[in-house]
């Protein structure tokens, strides 16, 4: 193996080190996995991070996947199954409650909104792809958070929870009260959380293990969506979310078609 090709594969290794079990990790753990001393991981280390592949908290001295991952992930996601298995239940939504439905991921303590179809009527949200809005106090991030490792979401809630209206829900112990709730019932509500005058009802997409891998929302104005009507719809959201599950965990496991 060349020199240069050697330097790519150890790069590669060294990304691969990072899970969803293992999201941070120190420069000694990443010499350990890879079995690399620690000089050369270093170097390693500082050309990923200067290529934003990795990032290092200056505190903690850990190491995370960069934001150009993230990038490269978004570029990815713009032909990703997600949206394209996703789009046709997207539109029957719309156009069964004539609300806008969202596609949404989880990106940090964000989420991403991968495909937006909107409301055909006149008073609507302008919602559109790539917008990301915080996760603890929209309808589409609680969908997803209750169904994440609860370390996980206390890690999303350290990074703060500002009030964005009167309604939105500071306490972290209120929080996992309302996550508590999400999953009995299957779905999140959002009552003018994040913004005051919108409401969203929102439900996940799960993998083969439970995961959620994204959520679908449908949003509105409060007047047009109050509780009531969200409960209301909910059964057709919760299969809408149900639908989609299914197509992903039959793309990824082509032998359940058999």
């Amino acid at each position: 193996m060349s020199d240069p090709i050697r330097a790519v594969d150890r790069a590669l290794n060294v990304l691969l080190c990072f899970s969803r079990d293992t999201p941070e990790l120190t420069m000694t753990q990443i010499a350990e996995k890879v079995g690399l001393n620690k000089s050369t991981v270093h170097r390693l280390l500082a050309t990923l991070e200067r290529k934003r592949f990795l990032e290092r908290d200056p505190i903690t001295g850990l190491y995370k996947l960069g934001v150009r991952i993230l990038q490269m992930a978004y570029l990815t996601l713009e032909t990703h199954d997600l949206r394209k298995l996703a789009s046709p239940y997207l539109r029957r939504l719309c156009k069964q409650h004539g609300e806008t439905v969202n596609l949404a991921i989880l990106d940090e303590t964000d989420v991403l909104f991968l495909d937006v179809n909107e409301s055909p009527k006149r008073v609507k949200l302008a919602a559109s792809i790539g917008q990301r809005l915080p996760a603890f106090s929209t309808a589409s991030g609680k969908a997803i958070l209750a169904y994440l490792p609860v370390e996980e979401v206390r890690k999303i809630l350290a990074s703060g929870m500002p009030q964005h209206t009167q309604y939105t829900i500071t306490s972290p112990e209120l929080f996992f009260e309302d996550l508590t709730q999400i999953r009995q019932q299957g779905f999140a509500i959002s009552t003018q959380e994040y913004e005051e005058g919108i409401n969203a009802i929102s439900a996940p997409i799960l993998d083969s293990g439970g995961y959620p891998i994204g959520s679908i929302s449908i949003a509105g104005p409060s007047y047009r969506l109050p509780r009531e009507k969200m409960i209301e719809i909910s059964p057709t959201i919760l299969a809408g979310a149900q639908e989609i599950s299914a197509e992903v965990n039959l793309a990824d496991n082509p032998d359940l078609h058999k």
